[in-house]
């Protein structure tokens, strides 16, 4: 056959780690005999990754392979499926849980490039593995179709009960804060208002990053200062940080505290990066956490969705939320990791290990909380968009009591059902990269909700 490569990169990851793990697929790839046309190196950015998709387009390819190296958005995933109309095949590659920082993030990006191909109604062939680890048989299926994403739907739920008429009772009539745009490429983060309130009788007052960085910036110099000393309590390493920095993050909690008050919102979906570091210069992550923790949830990469999603499962489970990314499936270990920046609310810490607070990985700003997540009975729950038809997605799992696999706040879980089976269902979901976790076992009450919003239900 002959084979379109678009190998996939982002630079504020671990571009040298990334290229050897690009080579690793290289070599593997050149070893099965099928002529490859278009780029042998990371495309990094629109202009480099529309050349290759031209040169692919012009060369009449049997198929079109994305390697997922690092995390990147959707677009130029979207991109290349609406301009190329041979197949479409998707690898991402896994990485070391070593305790450091996310080197290459590459499952988010497939997770986020399966639910944009299936609101495009593009069907793909997918992998997940390291070049020198997958199957001579998997990387056959990859490269024919045979391993081809399989839709996944959920099923209707009848019988109402009272925790969900509750539930969803105490979320009509929320008000979220949309703080700027979400990122371009991050489709799942999209949303319409009035879907919203036909759905869930929510409503989205849509406000402007700036305003929330002006409402910081007039914050009286003093004010910083409490807050700095109730986490002194909980969070070692704050004289560690860059102090600047760390008053102008904090300065955003102050900022969030007020605008909850004159809007009278019950939670925000904000866009986190890069605005917050390249023009505002401190991280809204740790003044997330705590807004988290006093059951205000906020959603990053203003995502309206993931917002709901939380103040459904707050409401389930009477508890603080927190609304992560699924960065890596081991199927040997069976188990899988949960992960955002270092926004976890402080009582999902294992107390066993103290809380630090630590910087952005890529930005190198604070505040950011870094701790693993406490061993436990948890629920996943998202509201999913996915293929355009709303549905609530559920998962049960245990938290592991591990070491921590990633900087920021992390846990290692074992899903009910094998791992396998779950990362079959949530490609084939086209599952958003953002699902809300709370510790208990809320998935009957959940149930209840979807039948209150006449929603089916898919549980992973």
């Amino acid at each position: 056959m002959k084979i379109g490569l678009l190998p996939l990169g982002r630079p504020t990851f671990d571009v040298a780690y990334a290229e050897e793990k690009l080579a690793g697929l290289l070599a593997r790839l050149d070893a099965t005999g099928h002529a490859f046309v278009g780029a042998r190196e990371l495309l990094f950015d629109a202009g480099t990754s529309q050349t290759a998709i031209a040169e692919i387009a012009a060369a009449n390819v049997d198929r079109v392979l994305i390697l997922q190296v690092t995390f990147t958005d959707a677009a130029m995933t979207v991109e290349a499926a609406r301009a190329l109309d041979a197949p479409l095949s998707l690898w991402a590659v896994p990485e070391p849980r070593a305790g450091g920082r996310l080197r290459l993030n590459a499952f988010c990006g497939l997770n986020l490039a399966s639910h944009a191909l299936g609101l495009n109604g593009r069907g793909f062939s997918w992998a997940y593995g390291d070049g020198d680890a997958i199957t001579n048989a998997d990387l056959d299926a990859l490269l024919t179709g045979g391993r081809e994403s399989a839709r996944r739907d959920g099923v209707s739920i009848d019988t109402a009960n009272d925790d969900g008429r509750r539930i969803a009772e105490a979320v009509r009539g929320a008000r979220i804060a949309r703080v700027g745009e979400h990122p371009v490429g991050f489709d799942s983060c999209a949303y319409r208002a009035d879907r919203l309130q036909a759905l869930a009788g929510v409503t989205i007052d849509e406000v402007a990053l700036e305003d929330l960085f002006a409402r910081a910036q007039d914050v009286p110099d003093a004010a910083p200062a409490a807050i700095r000393t109730r986490l002194e309590a909980t969070l070692d390493d704050l004289d560690a940080v860059d102090q600047e920095q760390l008053n102008k993050s904090l300065r955003l909690k102050i900022a969030l505290d007020g605008m909850r008050e004159d809007g009278n919102y019950d939670a925000f979906a904000i866009r986190c990066w890069p605005e917050t570091f390249t023009e505002y210069g401190g991280a809204v992550c740790g003044p997330v956490a705590m807004m988290g923790e006093a059951r205000v949830p906020c959603a990053c990469e203003a995502d309206v969705y993931g917002a709901l999603t939380q103040l459904i499962l707050q409401q389930a489970a009477q508890a603080p939320v927190f609304l992560v990314d699924l960065v890596d499936m081991d199927l040997e270990d069976n188990t899988g990791v949960v992960w955002h920046c270092g926004q976890a609310p402080m009582s999902m810490r294992d107390e066993t290990i103290a809380a630090s607070a630590t910087i952005h990985t890529n930005r190198k700003m604070p505040l950011l909380f870094e701790f693993p997540l406490k061993p436990g009975r948890v629920t996943l729950m998202r509201v999913s968009q996915a293929f355009n038809d709303p549905r609530i997605v559920i998962a049960g799992a245990e938290m592991l009591s591990r070491p921590m696999a990633f900087t920021g706040t992390s846990g290692v879980l074992r899903f009910d059902r094998p791992a396998g089976d779950v990362l079959d269902d949530l490609i084939g979901s086209g599952l958003e990269h953002h699902m809300a976790i709370v510790y208990g076992d809320h998935r009957d009450a959940l149930r209840g909700v979807a039948a209150e919003l006449r929603l089916p239900v898919l549980e992973l």
